[in-house]
């Protein structure tokens, strides 16, 4: 069989395919073409000399979710809600994130109140009806939202996780009345208590679906056309992937499906070196990811807030934490209003790109600055098939940066760079020591286009001692998805107190658990159940969420409890009442489709094929470089710092100090010296 999986950045469109009879890959990648982005894709399918016809199942990722919420281009969206709770989608929480900010502003709702519209009916947080749903109150709705033309309508009533009989029949009566308006009903998109975080769930969810589900029904066509006839997978935000269907009913659910291919690759590749505690570092065109796995697994956060904390919009779907920050090699340098020189977050992106794309272009970025240092050969980018303007991108950085700032070209481009290593340094500390771990118990798993340029000196500034550099790194989130599995996950308040209940109450409602999931994700060979509960003292708001191995050992979850809240806060309440707020249940199929390559022995030391001058942004000054081509690199080969070794996506750079062993899965693993 023939796996394939696309992966579309801000820059270019990556593919990786897998033909498990042969045991070879093949890879390919061409410019994301942001107007039509299906067209990206199947560039990329040419591109790789592979027959549509023969490929069996196409695994995708895309930040078409994300970005049609960042840039507010979802469709005309109405909210159905329990009478009296009208506001509390534009109201929001009370706390303030930044209470010093004098320009703090609060998330910008995407269904005006004027769009809001009160359905008479009430039930109780246990489920039992207060008040019976009144029809002619959802009539009422539908004839006010047909009248402004709402393409799609979020319905969301008040403990609705506890029973959605009054939504069900709601949606019925909606879907009859407006048959070609998207619906999402909150209790099929989250079964959580919390009423605004579940209601923004839900509007986030009916705001980007027409516009995702187009796209989806786009990509089906425009596969079918030039001869696809295999499966169609979409990665979820949580590690899995979903079928189409599901994707278009839940698009929340692939916010993040773009990245967390190579979080996925990062944890497989770490356990294959015995490295179960690494942290994945994507860098690619747009933007710089950073994301922690802890004993082979990736962190899950129970959910996220779309454009940050402070003034985003709630998405409380499980997914894979990731850290993000604009800091890639399309971000652009630029001075500010004081003559200080920044980086990011505008991006160049594909079109136009950075001046040595010769798209256009005209503000330097990160990857002007590396070519200009020479950390990029300019005849053999993207293994020559695409040639760069060295010559353009150093008049950018002459003109723009080192003639204001009074710095030599080299200078001003090193300045470039390191500034971009802090950028990203921050974003890696973010999820270790301002999470109280020790960078130093990690080793970092670095891919994406710009991620090996720039991984070592990260590494360095934090005291990271080791990185490692997969294979194709330029690829890698595409291989990481060939490497997922199927994936649901759900969750559901139960809010009862911890001693009134037992493995047999656990059973009954897992077991429901289970049947809602069969239903979603068709079962593929044998599931493994990842079971754990959200538990809280009696008077708490938030929770401590603690793994269940075994349903017979209920009777040590209230310990297991006080053991996690000692470590998440410093102190336990052995004495005071646990109360059991959600049941969480991940059903995982494990696939086994991409296993990593085998290198043949070497003799320990590689042949370089050139040298040349490099800046050296450690030492800060121009120095003899040995450049080594990965394709020649064996298992055992020894190198050490300073040293280049290129490859058809990427650059990895070696300071002075630096050593590098190549590893028999093809894995380039580097300790790192000291900074000095």
């Amino acid at each position: 069989m023939i796996f394939v999986a696309i992966d579309i950045g801000g820059t270019f469109t990556d593919l990786v395919g897998f033909d498990d009879k042969a045991q070879t890959f093949v890879e390919a990648k061409s410019l994301t073409t942001p107007a039509q982005l299906t067209q990206g894709i199947v560039d990329c399918i040419r591109k790789s000399g592979l027959n549509p016809a023969d490929i069996d199942e196409l695994i995708h990722g895309s930040t078409i979710a994300i970005n049609t919420l960042i840039e507010c281009k979802g469709a005309k969206t109405g909210l159905v809600v329990t009478r009296g709770t009208r506001d509390v989608y534009i109201i929001g929480r009370g706390n303030r994130p930044e209470a010093y900010n004098l320009f703090f502003h609060r998330h910008q709702p995407l269904v005006p109140r004027r769009l809001t519209h009160e359905a008479q009916e009430r039930l109780l947080a246990s489920g039992e009806t207060h008040e019976p749903l009144r029809r002619d109150s959802i009539a009422q709705a539908c004839a006010a939202l047909k009248a402004e033309g709402i393409e799609a309508i979020a319905v969301c009533f008040l403990h609705a996780y506890a029973n959605p009989a009054h939504e069900r029949a709601a949606g019925e009566m909606i879907k009859a009345a407006l048959p070609d308006v998207y619906l999402s009903l909150s209790h099929e998109i989250l079964r959580e208590y919390r009423e605004f975080e579940r209601m923004s769930t839900t509007v986030v969810n009916a705001y980007i679906g027409p516009k995702v589900g187009g796209y989806v029904k786009s990509l089906k066509s425009s596969l079918g056309e030039i001869g696809f006839r295999g499966d169609l997978s979409i990665m979820r935000s949580n590690g899995g992937v979903m079928t189409p269907e599901v994707a278009t009913e839940r698009p929340a659910a692939m916010m993040e499906s773009g990245p967390v291919g190579g979080i996925i690759a990062s944890a497989r590749v770490g356990m294959k070196l015995g490295l179960p505690n690494v942290i994945s570092f994507d860098m690619g065109g747009t933007t710089a990811k950073a994301s922690l796995v802890r004993d082979g697994e990736p962190t899950l956060a129970p959910g996220y807030y779309v454009g940050g904390y402070a003034g985003g919009h709630p998405v409380m779907l499980p997914m894979i934490d990731v850290v993000e920050v604009g800091a890639g090699g399309g971000s652009i340098a630029w001075l500010d209003d004081v003559g200080a020189l920044k980086v990011g977050p505008q991006s160049a992106g594909a079109d136009p790109g950075p001046v040595c794309y010769g798209r256009g272009g005209a503000e330097p970025t990160v990857t002007d600055a590396n070519l200009v240092l020479g950390r990029i050969a300019a005849g053999r980018f993207l293994g020559g098939t695409m040639p760069l303007d060295q010559a353009a991108a150093a008049r950018a950085i002459e003109e723009r940066l080192g003639l204001p700032l009074g710095l030599a070209r080299e200078s001003a481009a090193a300045g470039v760079v390191r500034l971009a290593d802090v950028k990203m340094a921050l974003a890696v500390r973010s999820i270790t020591t301002e999470r109280g771990l020790d960078p130093r118990d990690y080793s970092l798993v670095a891919y994406g286009g710009g991620g090996p340029l720039h991984a070592v000196a990260i590494a360095r500034e934090l005291g990271i001692p080791r990185v490692i550099i997969p294979p194709a790194p330029s690829t890698f989130s595409a291989w990481g998805m060939l490497a997922t599995d199927l994936r649901h996950d759900l969750v559901r308040t139960v809010l009862e107190p911890l001693e009134r209940t037992d493995g047999g109450w656990a059973e009954v409602r897992y077991r429901e658990m289970e049947t809602e999931i069969e239903a979603i994700l068709p079962p593929v060979g044998t599931a493994v159940l990842h079971r754990a509960a959200d538990l809280r003292y009696l008077g708490q708001e938030h929770t401590v969420t603690v793994e269940i191995g075994s349903l017979a050992d209920w009777v040590s979850l209230r310990g297991r409890f006080d053991a996690a809240h000692q470590r998440a806060y410093g102190y336990a309440a052995p004495d005071v009442e646990v109360q059991l707020l959600n049941l969480r249940l991940a059903v995982v199929y494990p696939l086994e489709r991409a296993p990593l390559p085998t290198l043949e022995r070497g003799s320990g030391r590689a042949p370089a094929f050139e040298t040349r001058k490099i800046y050296s942004t450690l030492l800060r000054d121009l120095l003899e470089y040995r450049v080594y081509g990965r394709d020649r690199l064996r298992a055992g080969d020894v190198i050490e710092g300073p040293a280049a070794i290129e490859e058809s996506g990427t650059t990895t750079m070696l300071e002075p100090g630096d050593r590098l062993q190549v590893e028999g899965n093809a894995c380039l693993v580097i300790d790192v010296a000291k900074g000095v």
